[in-house]
């Protein structure tokens, strides 16, 4: 055998070892579930989780893990390209037919993985806008899908269940769709001759509590109106088995190749129209319901990976896009059948809130050989996670990544500090608010006290500085008291956000 011949076997061996140890990452990322939603969080409360307890059991609970924002495009954006969202003009909560945010070549956390062989997916919510200047072409091929920024395969969701279109995107093509029935969407002006939901509430088998009054689809008024892509439509009640499948079958497909998924549900968002197999169950209504069904998502996952051989080799992360919320949209009893359930825990306020219930989350990480199972307090953030992730499997940070920290090692739990502060931002009121260990400063706004879900949005025409070692639950305003405290962070937190 020629020398040439030799060095490019053991060429080829060398890169099939090297793959062999490379880690598959999969993050489970949930839809407006709180810090105490789960009971391995807050076993007060009765409604059991088994999966997500069984991850945790064998995983790194993390008490102080944030999001970026209390809304789920902003925290979205932040976890895939390691950027506070307040940096980037025109991140909000976005309509279903927005533009990208993330443009064609931007890096992200899946393109780090894809540029070193790794095959790349997401699946579930997308929320991060599609299509060009021009907005998505429904008919087509979507121009600025998730295919362009690092996924090699992508099944989603444009937005959220309860904004139109309600179809499935694979691979930048809406699913099943059938020309002759062409999809048109628009947010402003009513189109086609569909019933809406403020004019035919007795088609609706969800009623809407505020807003979610334009086009039916499978009887549950939607926001924005809708005509055509029929064959296309999705079913509510399908949608968790839909997307677990998909995903399922992708680590199924990759199981001997490295693999990075990034699996967006939609439970527990509204509509909250779980499977049969779930409605009911819960005895606290449509949201208990949908958490159970988020906690089979996960155990089909975890089986999956398990049956499989992939999970000494597979780095799980659960974690959700912000705080809990009630009444966000329909009448489902989620206020009404509550009963003793504390969705946020001990934490004050929820989704929209500057409070720490908006944006302090769960998070749970699983490694097992490399990460001890316990309880972590340390400081981590979303952001972070491109940083880590780059640098677990050797690879540097984007240079546009600017906020995102590398905290592998409290990731893996070999740092119990993790970050020195991190920067917290809401729609609602437009309010700011850093995190350190101890402190936490919330800056002056004129917004509103509460949202329309009745959510306390934290937001005060005075500064406002919590103890959080002392007080978790912010009742006690220091900053009067505090003053040298609130100038430092103060000019610590116009330093950050001017960087």
């Amino acid at each position: 055998m020629k020398r040439n011949q030799i060095l490019s076997i053991l060429f080829l061996f060398q890169i099939s070892f090297l793959f062999a140890q490379k880690p598959n990452i999969v993050i489970i990322y949930a839809d407006d579930i709180g810090y105490g939603d789960f009971h391995c969080y807050y076993p007060q409360n009765k409604l059991q989780t088994p999966n997500v307890d069984k991850l945790a059991k064998e995983g790194l609970v993390f008490t102080r893990a944030y999001t970026t924002a209390a809304t789920c495009t902003p925290s979205r954006y932040s976890l895939l390209t390691g950027e506070y969202p307040w940096r980037k003009t025109g991140i909000k909560v976005l309509p279903g037919d927005a533009t990208a945010l993330i443009k064609s070549g931007s890096p992200t956390i899946a393109s780090v993985f894809k540029n070193v062989g790794y095959e790349t997916a997401v699946i579930g919510k997308w929320h991060l806008g599609l299509g060009d200047s021009l907005g998505p072409d429904w008919n087509a091929t979507i121009k600025e899908s998730p295919n362009d920024i690092g996924f090699k395969y992508s099944y989603i969701m444009a937005a959220t269940g309860d904004r139109v279109p309600t179809v499935y995107v694979e691979n930048g093509k809406v699913v099943n769709l059938d020309l002759k029935d062409p999809i048109a969407i628009d947010y402003k002006n009513k189109i086609g001759n569909e019933p809406i939901g403020r004019e035919h509430p007795e088609l609706l088998k969800v009623k809407h509590s505020h807003g979610h009054d334009f086009t039916i689809v499978n009887g549950v008024g939607r926001i924005g109106y809708m005509s055509g892509g029929n064959a296309a439509r999705w079913v509510d009640e399908d949608m968790a088995d839909t997307f677990t499948n998909k995903a399922v079958g992708f680590i199924e497909t990759n199981k001997d190749k490295p693999f990075f998924l990034y699996f967006a549900t939609h439970d527990v968002h509204v509509p909250r129209v779980p499977n049969a197999r779930f409605a009911g169950k819960s005895g606290l209504g449509a949201r208990g319901d949908a958490l159970l069904e988020f906690d089979w998502a996960v155990g089909e996952i975890l089986k999956t990976l398990e049956l499989n051989g992939l999970n000494k080799n597979t780095l799980v992360i659960l974690s959700s896009d912000n705080g809990p919320v009630l009444d966000d949209g329909y009448q489902d009893q989620a206020v009404e059948l509550l009963g003793a359930h504390q969705p946020a825990g001990d934490l004050r306020g929820g989704k929209y809130s500057i409070f720490e219930a908006g944006t302090r989350v769960p998070f749970i990480v699983r490694y097992p050989g490399k990460v001890k199972p316990g309880v972590s307090n340390a400081l981590i953030s979303q952001v972070d996670l491109i940083a880590s992730l780059s640098t677990l499997i050797g690879q540097s940070t984007p240079k546009e990544a600017v906020d995102s920290q590398n905290q592998l090692n409290a990731l893996l739990g070999k740092d119990r500090i993790g970050r020195k502060d991190l920067v917290i931002n809401t729609q609602s009121g437009g309010a700011y608010a850093i995190v350190e260990e101890r402190w936490k400063y919330i800056t002056p706004t004129d917004g509103q006290a509460k949202s329309r879900t009745n959510v306390e949005l934290g937001n005060s025409p005075s500064p406002q500085l919590y103890d959080l070692k002392a007080d978790t639950r912010e009742r006690n305003n220091l900053a009067e008291k505090e003053t040298e405290e609130v100038k430092r962070l103060e000019k610590h937190l116009e330093e950050i956000r001017n960087k």
